[in-house]
């Protein structure tokens, strides 16, 4: 096979196989014989196609060669088990006269099932880990050896995990349904987490070599913006696209020439990517048109456009910042926006001020391990001109975190507090 042809199939698996598990989840009602039969019919595109050429439709192919393969796999097992049996009637009745041709439906615009799958994926039945895991397989149409390469973790406990998943699903009998009522709200939030979990491992790796890995906020960016779709009425699901958006249009400013980490108030600002700034604040506009438009992400995405809004960092706003901040700790207490507000606070009223909010921290045991902690309070020390302080707080930071350009930078840092002390 040609690099040519086997690029082209893996774009259109990447485009099409969220729908087509889908679609497949909602025929057997089971996510991982829905992966199978699309994993089949990828195996058959990759055997066919590179013959005959990539189809006009290929997903509507896809589908119809994974539904040929549904019907055959349940016909197998009628006698084994009669859920299987009334799921392959099924399937013969849809697929006969009267019933719904499948291959249209797979041309409609993104729909009811695709919905459910990330209801699924997302279920709260599942572990946080589990649930990025499977949303990345299914919906982002990732391998498991490109997830296990983008957390840093071995391809064999990612395999594990989204097998364990699909288990969980299906011993709780997860419905492949979107909820309704006031489960809604705890499912969706169930659903925003994973896709923020996933974009900000992107925008600010744990560990690794790597200080930002982009491809993992472009698939958070892609199921966001697929979310803001399929529910148009959420303002939250706006409120973290916009988020996303305009964080997203900083990751080229975000790392110099050797791969260095530039933080925020040094970035190159024309570098920013004022296209995904613009559909960010579009974003955030119309999540506050919406009811409940002061949610957690619209705080977070208000504070984001202050930035973005910003020519210069000597321009930023950090009293409204400050401010969104002081929101953001009422609505969803917790000691890391404590610490997001201390940086803002320093930044609207001085150093002292924010030390002030910083030392009532240090004794959080949340915080225990929290590499940003010491970073933060070396970073204020440094410029109240406590430099021996400030250079005991960089290197403690440089022990703690797990991401060697971030290490470096805060080693480079103690250096300098020791140069001016």
């Amino acid at each position: 096979m040609t690099a040519e042809a086997h690029g082209a199939i893996e774009a259109v698996w990447r485009i099409e196989s969220a729908r087509l598990i889908a679609g497949l989840v909602r025929m057997v009602r089971d996510v991982g014989l829905a992966e199978e039969l699309a994993q089949d019919a990828l195996v058959a595109a990759l055997e066919q196609w590179p013959e005959s050429g990539v189809p006009d439709n290929p997903g509507a192919w896809l589908m119809a060669t994974a539904k040929h393969r549904a019907i055959d796999a349940l016909r197998r097992r009628r006698r084994l088990e009669r859920k299987h049996e009334e799921l392959g009637r099924d399937l013969v009745t849809r697929n006969g006269a009267g019933g719904p041709d499948l291959d249209a439906a797979l041309d409609d615009p993104i729909g009811d099932d695709l919905l459910r799958l990330v209801f699924m994926t997302c279920h709260p039945v599942l572990s946080t880990e589990a649930r990025v895991a499977l949303t990345l397989r299914l919906l982002g149409g990732l391998t498991t050896g490109e997830i296990a390469r983008a957390f840093l973790v071995p391809e064999p406990t990612v395999a594990q995990r989204i097998v364990r998943a699909k288990r969980t699903l299906a011993a709780a009998r997860v419905t492949f349904e979107v909820p309704a009522g006031d489960e809604l709200a705890a499912r969706l939030e169930s659903v925003l987490e994973v896709i923020y979990l996933i974009f900000n491992e992107g925008y600010s790796a744990t560990a690794g070599e790597d200080w930002v890995r982009p491809g993992l906020c472009e698939d958070a960016l892609r199921l966001g913006r697929i979310l803001a779709e399929l529910a148009p009425r959420e303002a939250e699901v706006h409120a973290l696209v916009a988020l996303m958006e305009i964080q997203a249009s900083r990751l080229r400013a975000r790392v110099g020439p050797g791969g260095e980490p530039v933080l925020l108030l040094d970035q190159d600002r024309a570098r920013w990517d004022h296209l995904l700034i613009n559909r960010g604040l579009t974003a955030l506009a119309r999540a506050e048109t919406l009811r409940g438009a002061h949610g957690p992400y619209a705080l977070q995405a208000a504070i984001a456009a202050c930035h973005a809004r910003a020519r210069t960092a000597a321009e930023t706003d950090w009293t409204r910042i400050a401010a969104l901040y002081d929101a953001l700790a009422e609505l969803t207490p917790s000691p890391v926006v404590e610490l997001n507000r201390a940086v803002a606070v320093s930044m609207a009223f001085g150093p002292a001020a924010g030390l002030e909010l910083v030392d009532a921290l240090r004794s959080e045991p949340a915080l225990e391990d929290y590499h940003l902690l010491p970073s933060v309070r070396g970073d204020l020390l440094a410029k109240l001109g406590r430099q021996g302080e400030a250079r005991a707080e960089f290197e403690r930071a440089a022990a703690m975190t797990r991401n060697t350009r971030e290490r470096d930078l805060l080693l480079a840092r103690a250096s300098a507090c020791a140069a001016q002390g």
